[in-house]
C-alpha cells in the first residue's frame, strides 16, 4: 500500500513509500539533503518496516529534535499502526 507523509520539523517537505506484507519499498523524500535522502532510501528498501523504526527513531539532525530519519520512522510507525 501506498502511503504519504507530511515530515515536521526537517527540510524535506514530503515523504512516500509503500509497505507490503510489512516490507518498505519505493521511500521517496522531497526536499531536504538529497544525496543523504537517496542513501537513507536506498538502504531501507527491502527492508522490514519494524528494523527501520528501530534503526532510524530517534535521530536528530544538529539542533533540531528530529531528523529525516526520524520522520520516516514515525511515518512508517503510523503506516503499520492504520
Amino acid at each position: 500500500m501506498k502511503y504519504n507523509y507530511k515530515p515536521q520539523g526537517v527540510c524535506s517537505r514530503n515523504l512516500t513509500f509503500d509497505i507490503e506484507d510489512g516490507i518498505v519499498k519505493n521511500v521517496r523524500f522531497e526536499g531536504g539533503c538529497h544525496g543523504n535522502l537517496q542513501g537513507i532510501a536506498a538502504l531501507c528498501e527491502g527492508k522490514p518496516a519494524e528494523e527501520i523504526i528501530s534503526s532510524l527513531a530517534g535521530i536528530r539532525c544538529g539542533f533540531k529534535s528530529t531528523s529525516c530519519p526520524d520522520q520516516l520512522a514515525k511515518a512508517l510507525h503510523g503506516a503499520l499502526n492504520e
